[in-house]
Order: C-alpha cells, then structure tokens, then sequence
C-alpha cells in the first residue's frame, strides 16, 4: 500500500494562520459578550399587611323634635283701584262783566222799534270819519281803533247784534251809530248801543293802556266788522272826546 501524503508545509501554515484567526474572532466576541453589563433585577415590593376590620356602628338618628306650629297667614289685602290721572282744570277765561241794571225799563211786546234817527249817519258824516287803517281816530302807537276793530271782529255776539240791527231795522248796509256822547238805542234791542257791541267795546276800552283810554279824538270812527263787501259797520263818537267817555253812562242810557 502506497504511504499518505503528508500536506505540504504552505498548507500546514494557511490552515494554522485560518485556525488562530477563528480563535481570535472567538475571544473578541466572548469579551465583548462579558463585557455587557447584567440586566437589571426589578426591585421588588415590601408586603403590605392587610387587616380586615369591622365597620363600626353608626349612630342612633337623632330624637325627631314635634315642628312649632306655623303662624297664621295674614289675609290677603284687597289691591286697591289705580286712581284716575287728575285733569288739569280748564284754563279760566275771564267774562265780561255786564253792569247791574238799575231800573229796567220794559218794553211793550207790541212796541216794535224802528231805527231812530240818532242811529243813521249819512254819507256825508262818513266821509270824515277815520279808520282803523286811514289814520286818526287817537292812531299812534296805541291805534285805539284798529285795536277795537280786531276785537270786534273777533266777537260772535257782536256780529250776530250787528247782523240782526242791519236786517231787522232795513238799514240796507249802512253804517249803525252806537256811540255820540252816549249809547245809543236801536229797536227792539235789549239795551242802549246794540247790548253786545256795547259791553264788547267797553270791555276791550276799559283794559286798554291808561295813556290809549286817555287819548283825544276828533270826530267820527268808523268800524267794520270784516272785509266784505256790504258788510256790518259801527260808528262811535261826536266832537272832541276820549276814549275813556264810552266807560260813562250819561242821560236816560244810565237807566238801562
């Protein structure tokens, strides 16, 4: 039988370099592997000693105390009713006031009155006479005039008057005279100068300015009752006079 072959010596040194390299690798690997540092150990718990005890008794409830007795309800008061809102009184309005009559002197039913002759005033007394808007008749600052126009325009009972003495008597639109040192009488009218133009003027003159009541005028004036055409006119005065003379009742006037 032929000997074995023995492996050459560069074999020999290769598979001994290879053997020490795994060795090597080895002990690198196990040193790693020792050098790790252990897990760490969970610490564990203390024992906890438990002792089952008995609840205790609760306490007996408290003795329940009787409530007082409630005290009686007051009865209800009956609402009272809203009271009514108070209205301010009515403004007060100052009338004129009418000068007792003395003596009254009465007139026959059958005595129906005509105009009299002191109640016409012709065209030729009318042509002289002032207005309220033409001057004279105490003009001036006070225009005593246009002041007793405006009032009497303004009056229902002295136009209802005035109305009734220019168809009842037929004076055809003409001028009425009320006024020519005293009131004039117009038939059946209940008093001297028409009643209701008499109290109305002698009101408005009577609060007139003291210096406007004292002013002097010269003849005629002639009121108009309005603007229209045919419209009811007065005439008052006669001479030289004031206005303060239609305040005095002379003559057979006074008895009224």
């Amino acid at each position: 039988m032929a000997e074995a072959r023995r492996p050459s010596s560069g074999t020999r040194r290769r598979l001994t370099t290879g053997a020490l390299s795994v060795l090597g690798h080895l002990g690198v690997l196990a040193a790693l592997l020792a050098a790790q540092p252990a897990p760490p150990r969970f610490a564990e718990p203390a024992p906890i000693l438990v002792q089952l005890v008995a609840p205790p008794t609760p306490p007996a409830p408290p003795a329940l105390t009787p409530a007082p007795d409630p005290k009686p309800t007051p009865p209800a008061k009956t609402p009272e009713p809203p009271k009514k809102p108070t209205k301010p009184p009515p403004p007060r309005h100052v009338a004129r006031r009418t000068p007792a009559r003395a003596h009254a002197v009465p007139i026959p039913a059958g005595d129906k009155r005509g105009p009299s002759g002191d109640s016409l005033v012709s065209d030729a007394e009318l042509a002289g006479a002032s207005t309220a808007g033409g001057g004279g008749g105490g003009g001036g600052e006070c225009n005593m005039t246009r002041r007793l126009q405006a009032a009497l325009r303004k009056d229902r009972l002295v136009q209802a008057a005035a109305a009734e003495a220019h168809q009842g008597q037929g004076l055809g639109g003409k001028a009425i005279r009320v006024w020519n040192g005293d009131w004039v009488r117009h038939g059946e009218q209940d008093g001297n100068g028409l009643a209701a133009v008499r109290e109305a003027i002698m009101w408005e003159v009577g609060f007139a300015p003291a210096a406007c009541r004292a002013e002097r005028v010269h003849g005629l004036v002639l009121i108009s009752l309005n603007d229209a055409p045919g419209a009811a006119r007065l005439v008052v005065g006669s001479g030289d006079w004031r206005w303060s003379d239609l305040l005095r009742r002379r003559g057979p006037a006074a008895q009224e």
